[in-house]
């Protein structure tokens, strides 16, 4: 029997160092296995300074309950923004506190960020993000796979320089109001932006909805320098919002225009109010469709309709006719002779009939 040939140093060396090799290599994807995060944007392209809201799901895949928590200067939850040319884009308040989470094994959690809120992205083009998660307990970074969205600014239609109603501090502070619209490749945006030039501040990027092209939206201010705006949406139906200068929207309604279109009209004291239209609830249930019974079918108009006089019993034949109606299946009956003579006797029953 012979004895199997022992290995050379020199091949073992090379199996042991691709052994090594292998581990290095598959234990970054042991790692990243065992806590995913998932990050998702709904659009691809965003007007400067509009709420850019990323949704971030994090998964424990550890099989152990896992708590999230910053260590050492190490913030576990975070965002990593550069252009596309690799230059990082550092958050606004790099000190940012985020309380500690706990997640049980195979479970989910689910974050929504606004990052126009922790991020300078006023400058137009494209940025790439990512969302970003540390373990402590693992002592390693999780990331997502990388979206790119896009920074660019609307066409300005309407832009009015006001100023603040009175109050402690307002005296001489004026607001900027900015009416843009953005061209998609399958509708067109309406946005409104307020900001304070003098100290750089945008109060708001507010996307009012959708705006037909043939429509021109209108825009009222009232006495206190509320802004109001009504757009069309699209065929026969508009949009009415109000909002204060602060960026708060305060009122928002959907109007149908069967006939004629709403306008905005400003009364002698300064209100405006939407004229015209009817206002409507876009979301409520519709009222279910009730169809009509068989039972409700309306009488024909050739139909003959019920007597209301009680019915008379049918005269008797007289007892002298030669000719009797036929019993036989079949035979059509004789007609009566026209009576002439004086009204007949009393109706005698039936059954007394020769």
């Amino acid at each position: 029997m012979k004895r199997p040939r022992s290995m050379s140093p020199r091949f073992s060396g090379l199996l042991g160092l691709s052994s090594i090799l292998m581990l290095i290599l598959l234990a970054p994807c042991t790692l990243r296995s065992q806590v995913t995060v998932d990050l998702s944007i709904r659009r691809t392209i965003f007007v400067a300074y509009e709420p850019l809201l990323a949704t971030v799901r994090i998964t424990n895949l550890t099989g152990a309950r896992l708590l999230l928590a910053d260590v050492q200067g190490k913030k576990w939850f975070g965002f990593q923004v550069e252009t596309l040319d690799g230059r990082p884009v550092p958050p606004s308040d790099p000190d940012y506190e985020i309380a500690p989470i706990q997640i049980e094994p195979g479970d989910s959690i689910t974050r929504t960020v606004n990052l126009t809120q922790l991020f300078p992205l006023g400058d137009l083009g494209s940025y790439r993000i990512r969302a970003s998660v540390y373990a402590a307990e693992l002592s390693s970074y999780f990331t997502s796979p990388p979206l790119t969205v896009e920074i660019t600014e609307g066409r300005l239609i309407w832009q009015q320089t006001v100023g603040v109603p009175g109050g402690v501090g307002l005296a001489g502070t004026t607001r900027t109001i900015s009416l843009l619209t953005h061209r998609l490749a399958d509708r067109t945006d309406l946005y409104l932006r307020i900001e304070d030039k003098q100290a750089g501040l945008i109060y708001c990027t507010h996307r009012l909805g959708d705006c037909i092209s043939f429509g021109k939206p209108e825009i009222q201010l009232d006495a206190e320098n509320g802004i109001h705006v009504l757009q069309n949406n699209i065929p026969r139906e508009f949009i009415y919002s109000r909002v204060g200068l602060d960026g708060k929207i305060l009122e928002r309604l959907t109007y149908s225009a069967p006939k004629d279109r709403p306008r905005l009209t400003r009364a002698a004291d300064g209100s405006v109010s939407v004229q015209g239209g009817i206002p409507y609830d876009p979301k409520a249930t519709p009222t279910p469709t009730v169809f009509p019974k068989l039972s409700d079918r309306p009488v024909a108009l050739d139909a003959p309709l019920p007597s209301l006089t009680p019915e008379k019993s049918p005269a008797p034949t007289p007892k002298n006719s030669s000719k009797q109606p036929s019993n036989k299946p079949g035979a059509s009956p004789t007609p009566k002779p026209r009576q002439t003579a004086p009204p007949p006797p009393p109706a005698v029953p039936a059954s007394r009939i020769d």
